[in-house]
């Protein structure tokens, strides 16, 4: 039996799920939930977690945020995509090219991507999460891609090791009073 029968359905074949991956960002699809998905076609299932400072109890700006790595996986199915075509930012920096935005599947969906700085545009990967928001800005420097969310927070990759980003505040967001 032809494990290999749409596009979607991943495999043990490693070379095989790296080239899925491949396809499908270059038609703008990631998988639906809170994912990074790597070129190697590797993915790390991520949990969002909003914690609170013990001192300020239910201020907005006590919220705390951390996307945790729950498990990596070299062999998955995704059995939902998700649209990544709604571009909101880019930027490049020797070679790369950090992207931003939002899924036309949901307004909370946010992305962000690493890419080659070529023709294609080679995905390194991408980070997908049912519950950021959109993605509005994004820079890449020679260590980390820093994205800012709709919702104020501001998310630090680090380029080499994605799955541990750092989430803060985004001083620059107005909060109600």
């Amino acid at each position: 039996m032809d494990k290999e029968t749409a596009m979607g359905t991943e495999t043990s074949d490693t070379a095989g799920v790296a080239r899925r991956v491949h396809q499908r960002w270059q038609a703008r699809e990631a998988p639906d939930g809170d994912f990074i998905v790597f070129a190697d076609g590797s993915l790390s299932v991520m949990n969002l977690v909003r914690l609170s400072r013990p001192e300020q109890q239910g201020g907005p700006r006590a919220e705390q945020w951390q996307w945790l790595e729950v498990l990596r996986a070299t062999e998955w199915t995704a059995h939902n995509w998700v649209d990544a075509g709604s571009l909101l930012s880019s930027h490049t920096h020797t070679g790369s090219r950090a992207l931003a935005g939002e899924s036309a599947d949901h307004g909370s969906i946010g992305w962000v991507a690493l890419t080659r700085d070529d023709d294609e545009g080679t995905l390194e990967w991408i980070a997908v999460s049912n519950w950021s928001n959109p993605f509005s800005d994004v820079t890449v420097d020679g260590t980390t891609v820093t994205a800012v969310s709709t919702a104020g927070r501001v998310w630090a990759f680090p380029r080499d090791a994605p799955q541990r980003v750092e989430i803060t505040e985004d001083q620059a967001y107005p909060r109600p009073r």
